[in-house]
């Protein structure tokens, strides 16, 4: 646990006191997507001291989220534990409450298979989520996504995967999509996918223009306001 104590008896204190300090949930937001090598982890989160790094997971193993374990192949991973992964919906729930805040990205943000990778399961609607099979790349980062039967996967491309396990989906996508970091217009339902092609926002390279359609429907992420007012009628 952090060495922090804010001396109040109360679950949200003992959270924050577990995963409040810097860095903590990004570190969580990566392990969610699969185990990860301390390498796998820094790689990631570019940003971050090696000396946090280290600090932040000794931190949460002693917290019990974390765990470090052997696999095969990889020597020690880091991976969460029941408990650590229980913060999912949490998780989840923070991301779509701060993409409400987003904005445009600085020109020195950067974004990495994982966090994107989050922000689909983050965007994912299963209740109205259409059949798809699809390569997106968003810079550098290029995704397999494959929703069926209301069940979404998503499996690393470039950057190469972190040889922790998974397996590569076989055969040609339906569609390759290119977007940039305005794709997030998309997902908030700000621009429809028409839009986004004129817009230059994002671009079916190969496949048929139906498939971000259907990309548009199964990720989706409704302003508060409208959930407000839907909630009132």
């Amino acid at each position: 646990m952090a060495a922090r104590s804010y001396g109040q008896y109360c679950g949200v204190t003992t959270a924050i006191e577990l995963v409040g300090e810097r860095w903590a949930l990004l570190i969580v937001r990566d392990l969610l997507v699969g185990p990860r090598r301390y390498t796998d982890l820094k790689q990631g989160l570019p940003r971050i001291p090696t000396n946090i790094l280290s600090t932040r997971l000794k931190e949460l193993q002693e917290g019990g989220v974390v765990r470090r374990v052997p696999l095969m192949h990889c020597g020690l991973v880091y991976e969460l534990t029941p408990y650590g992964r229980a913060l999912e919906p949490i998780i989840l729930a923070l991301g779509r409450w701060g993409f409400q805040a987003m904005g445009d990205p600085s020109p020195d943000d950067v974004v990495t298979p994982d966090s994107i990778t989050m922000a689909l399961r983050t965007s994912f609607q299963p209740q109205r989520a259409e059949d798809l099979d699809i390569e997106l790349h968003v810079g550098d980062v290029a995704l397999r996504v494959i929703v069926r039967d209301g069940g979404l996967s998503v499996a690393q491309l470039a950057p190469p995967a972190p040889p922790v396990g998974g397996r590569m989906p076989e055969g040609e996508p339906d569609a390759v999509i290119v977007a940039g970091p305005g794709i997030r217009l998309l997902i908030g339902g700000e621009v429809t996918p028409d839009e986004a092609i004129a817009q230059d926002i994002v671009a079916v390279v190969r496949g048929e223009k139906r498939m971000l359609n259907a990309f548009a429907t199964t990720f989706h992420i409704a302003p508060v306001t409208s959930e407000l007012q839907g909630s009132t009628s």
